[in-house]
């Protein structure tokens, strides 16, 4: 008990030496992280070159050949030839946090200025980082102020810049989406954890976007970048992202918590109403005849059909002597389900409509979009990603990024999470 005292004593004395209240203990933080099991990379932005220019690298496995030093550069300037050049001064330190360093992600008001840290292509492609294809998984893990926005923190996610809209009219490079794993800070729900995978790089289900995707159930707290130290040190989240490919599940995870999400109607919704049609259109090609709403063309591979084995709930809706609607939930799936009786007076399904998705986990039963050569392959960024909208993104405070080639457990990333306190 003398010995818990002393070592909180001398955590505050510390702290309040260099003027803030932290009580970190960022090389112990460290050590936690880099014991964890499966770690491909950590940046701590503590760490750098010792010569040099002297960029951010990060905690790799004992034995690794690259600790993937992190470049600056503004996208719009690579791909549309406009702005000024980003440079390490683009991005300040905060001098605290859970591994004693933080960059800041600014609302950048110049349009032709969207800074991001990156690895290029050409020093990643086939290194423990590049995690792709059939019986991978990924587990992404960063620990962020979030001051505002729902757009990526860290992965390998080039949206492309092949999408035609007003944004891509001045154009210089044009690339399609070279996607494969990523963690964001919402996306359609601000301040979750999200996780993003992609089987071919690409767009889902027939919509221009990529739509495999979860959401935590928690949602994290927008403060203000520039808060007091206090209130800075009391407000990091670790948000993280897991891809399970055993169980075919992507998860987002707020704080070491998953939480269930539905989301319920996804007719409606402007994303999801594409996942509706892809599980109609599954539906439809495995029952015989051919069914009012069925496209012929529709390709098989973007079907979304999540395994529906005995339901979980069942509700009837209403019934007679001859007819009974069904609401029944699944593990991924709510489906409204009508039932007649034939001429024999057996109950058959006649009918059925898709109510309600799980978005997290979210079903995914696919493997890592495999680009086949550093040509076809994005880069892994943080703080940005490169995409055709040009939008700000996210913005705050990132104090650490982990890479993991397999998906951490719930008590793991609880472990992960309690860094932040």
């Amino acid at each position: 008990m003398q010995r818990i005292i002393f070592v909180l004593i001398a955590a505050f004395t510390s702290a309040m030496s260099d003027g803030t209240l932290s009580a970190f203990d960022p090389p112990l933080n460290r050590d936690v992280v880099r014991s964890t099991p499966g770690l491909v990379a950590f940046w701590d932005f503590d760490l750098r070159e010792s010569s040099g220019n002297e960029r951010f690298i990060a905690h790799v496995p004992s034995g690794s050949s690259d600790n993937y030093p992190l470049d600056a550069a503004n996208y719009v300037r690579d791909y549309w030839g406009e702005g000024r050049q980003a440079t390490y001064a683009d991005f300040p330190l905060l001098n605290d946090g859970p591994f004693g360093q933080a960059i800041r992600i600014r609302e950048e008001s110049d349009p032709n200025f969207r800074p991001f840290l990156f690895i290029p292509r050409s020093r990643l492609h086939d290194t423990p980082l590049d995690i792709k294809g059939d019986g991978k998984s990924v587990t992404v893990v960063v620990w962020a102020i979030r001051e505002s926005g729902n757009h990526a923190l860290a992965g390998i996610w080039h949206e492309g810049t092949d999408l035609k809209q007003s944004s891509t009219a001045s154009i210089k490079k044009v690339e399609r989406g070279q996607r494969q794993y990523a963690l964001f800070a919402g996306l359609n729900k601000p301040g979750s954890a999200c996780g993003h995978v992609s089987e071919n790089g690409a767009s889902s289900f027939l919509n221009k976007y990529a739509l495999h995707k979860c959401n935590s159930l928690g949602q994290s707290p927008a403060v203000a970048a520039d808060s007091s130290p206090e209130k800075l040190a009391a407000s990091w989240q670790c948000f993280a992202m897991t891809f399970d490919n055993e169980n075919n599940e992507i998860t987002g995870w707020l704080n070491g918590i998953s939480g269930e999400r539905w989301l319920m109607n996804p007719k409606s919704n402007n994303l999801l109403s594409y996942a509706h049609n892809a599980y109609l259109q599954g539906h439809y090609a495995r029952t015989p005849g051919t069914q009012e709403g069925e496209d012929s063309d529709f390709p098989k591979a973007q079907y979304y059909n999540p395994p529906e084995g005995e339901a979980s709930e069942v509700e009837v809706l209403r019934e007679d002597e001859n007819q009974r609607v069904e609401r029944r939930r699944y593990r991924y799936t709510e489906v409204v389900v009508t039932l007649e009786k034939d001429g024999v007076g057996e109950w058959g399904e006649t009918g059925r409509d898709l109510v309600g998705l799980r978005l997290n986990p979210w079903w995914y039963p696919h493997g890592i979009y495999s680009p086949p050569d550093a040509e076809q392959g994005g880069p892994f960024t943080i703080g940005r990603v490169i995409h055709s909208s040009r939008s700000v993104g996210f913005t705050g405070w990132i104090g650490g990024v982990s890479v993991f080639d397999r998906a951490l457990s719930e008590a793991e990333l609880k472990t992960l999470a309690d860094l932040r306190n």
